[in-house]
């Protein structure tokens, strides 16, 4: 019996942990999110391949050369030209998007229109306003033309409700159980009868609506007005089918809507949004949401998660595993929508990943506070010794660097005015300059070290030509080759200028063009060229040396490391200058590579990218 009341496997903190967790999902889910929801959704509608069409649709569009042609908009000859040569063609319907009192003319024109009007099988005006029954004579065009009805075509917007960002989504079925134009006509060809037997159909105040399955704008092909008034198409493109009637001048932003794919002011004409919306309903492809019950299981999971990541595991391993949770599930949500056509909801599980993690990780870290007090103390001697030894590298270098140059600019003097030594004296003052030269480099090297252990080294980028910093580098040491009479080539190809620290980049090529002389044999020659590639400058430092033996190749490039050939041979050195060269072209975003043979000599090849 005693199994029974063993000590439960969850602490009463780690309850309340996922009780509130839960309690903060619950909570999300019950606050609306439309303008997120709505970019989610345009997002998946830009990404995902859209539906073919019916093939029931054709517009007819009056365009900015139409006017131009016209010398102004078509009047009602015109209109009765057009609907002379549609007749002829046979189409199913003829439906006007424009508003039918616009149109100018006679009263005989008029009256030759809407006899024109009158012989076709299903001839339709109409409205964007709510035509509510028993109001209908309030919407009627003008005699002749009140012969036929004013049905109800309305676009919707999200201005004030919803997502409010002016974006037209959803197609209105009926309002006040009367049923719109567009489920009139899909009805025609999928003879639904039900205007609320659509898939994805929801109530909104007095109407049903669905969303619309778009395409992007320009899928549908219209026919000029100028080429339907002259019968200047193909009949085919017309026959059996749905007409579209509307404008496209350019110059009414009333004529246009935003969509998913673009919130620009003409982003679609309303005449080829409203053959999206039939197009929905003939082929019943609208998009749904998904159960609101997923979406609650889904935001308490992800919350569960995050709490989970934010108290057990470590702070980078918790966010790769949020950053895996998120992606897989806009993974699933895109191919959800893709293949199925439903919109899951993934801004309530963002939400809740957010507030969740932001609302632990605080507590988290005062319960860690009390830890990391104790490791506190323990490393605050170690960090007091490693202060003064840092100060001790600056002081000393520091220091150093002052006498150094004076020796270095009297032994210049000396040598500069020494007709009156010898030979032997000579020799010696070269031998204290070379020796002050490279303990200054050392210093410098110290230096640079003890900058980049504190982090001290930040890059200060400007737009360089490479080939002028080689240049110059080469022109300092070339006193150095032509003692060991040394031949340095040049082969630099034109290249454009790359935003680089010359500082840093000076002394990476100074490095490299100075190591290459001091290991190379006299009467040899050194190569140095640049080229662009794949978009980076690559720099080649080729010598005729002694090459670095393979097992010596993988430390070459460590703090202090010397190959054993070099520290064999007569030339100093600290073991600093392929550490800095390699620290400081990273630092680049480069690389820098070795390829090597004993007795064949080296090649260090450095890589920038052009565009830092």
């Amino acid at each position: 019996m005693s199994q029974w009341f063993s000590k439960p496997n969850l602490s009463w903190q780690s309850i309340g942990r996922i009780l509130f967790a839960v309690g903060i999902a619950v909570s999300i889910c019950q606050v609306p999110l439309h303008y997120l929801d709505s970019w989610t959704y345009d997002m998946s509608v830009r990404l995902t391949p859209s539906t073919p069409q019916s093939g029931h649709i054709q517009l007819v569009e009056i365009t900015p050369s139409d006017v131009e042609f016209m010398e102004g908009e078509p009047d009602a000859r015109e209109h009765t030209q057009l609907l002379e040569r549609l007749l002829e063609a046979k189409p199913r319907f003829v439906v006007y998007l424009i508003d039918a009192n616009n149109i100018e003319g006679s009263y005989s024109d008029l009256k030759a229109m809407s006899e024109t009007a009158k012989r076709f099988e299903n001839f339709i005006f109409t409205s964007q306003n709510f035509v509510i029954r028993g109001q209908e004579q309030d919407y009627r065009v003008r005699a002749p033309l009140d012969r036929f009805p004013v049905v109800m075509a309305m676009t919707t917007q999200d201005s004030d409700k919803f997502a409010k960002d002016g974006v037209s989504r959803r197609v209105i079925l009926t309002n006040f159980d009367e049923p719109f134009i567009h489920h009139e006509l899909a009805s025609s060809y999928n003879k639904k009868t039900d205007p609320k037997s659509y898939r994805g159909m929801f109530n909104y105040y007095t109407s049903t609506q669905t969303l619309i399955d778009f395409r992007p704008p320009g899928t549908y092909k219209p026919i000029s007005f100028t080429a339907g008034m002259t019968g200047s198409f193909d009949p085919e493109l017309v026959r059996d089918k749905i007409i579209l009637i509307g404008r496209n001048t350019v110059v009414d932003t009333n004529d246009y809507k935003r969509t998913p794919y673009s919130r620009e002011l003409l982003a679609m004409t309303n005449h080829e949004l409203h053959a999206n919306m039939i197009d929905t309903l003939i082929l019943d492809s609208a998009p749904f949401a998904a159960p609101q019950w997923i979406n609650y299981i889904i935001t308490i999971l992800i919350s569960l998660l995050t709490v989970y990541a934010v108290f057990t595991l470590k702070p980078s391993r918790g966010l790769i595993i949020l950053s895996m949770a998120l992606v897989s599930l806009l993974v699933v949500a895109y191919f959800t929508f893709l293949g199925f056509g439903m919109i899951m909801n993934i801004t309530h599980p963002l939400l809740a990943i957010f507030i969740c993690y932001y609302f632990f990780i605080p507590y988290r870290l005062i319960m860690e506070n009390r830890k990391n007090w104790e490791y506190l103390q323990h490393n605050k001697m170690l960090t007091e010794v490693e202060e003064l030894k840092t100060n001790f590298l600056r002081m000393m270098s520091h220091d150093l660097k002052t006498p150094l140059a004076r020796i270095q600019g009297m032994t210049d003097i000396a040598l500069r005015d020494g007709d009156q030594l010898t030979e032997m004296q000579q020799q010696a003052i070269r031998n204290i300059s070379k020796s002050s030269r490279e303990l200054t480099t050392f210093v410098e090297s110290v230096l640079n070290l003890s900058r980049i252990e504190t982090n001290e080294v930040k890059l200060e980028l400007i737009s360089k030509d490479v080939n002028a910093i080689l240049k110059s580098v080469i022109d300092k040491l070339r006193y150095l080759a032509k003692e060991k009479n040394i031949e340095i080539i040049e082969d630099f190809e034109p290249v454009f200028s790359i935003r680089v620290d010359e500082s840093l980049i000076t002394q990476v090529f100074t490095n490299l063009v100075e190591n290459a002389i001091k290991y190379s044999p006299e009467g040899t020659r050194i190569m140095v060229s640049t080229e662009e590639l794949d978009g980076k400058v690559n720099i080649q430092v080729s010598d005729q040396g002694m090459g670095i033996p393979s097992e010596d190749q993988a430390n070459i490039f460590d703090k202090f490391y010397r190959s054993s050939r070099v520290r064999n041979s007569s030339e100093n050195g600290h073991g600093l200058g392929l550490y800095l060269t390699k620290y400081f072209i990273e630092l680049h975003n480069g690389d820098i590579s070795l390829d090597s043979q004993p007795q064949q000599g080296s090649t260090f090849s450095v890589n920038i990218p052009m565009d830092l």
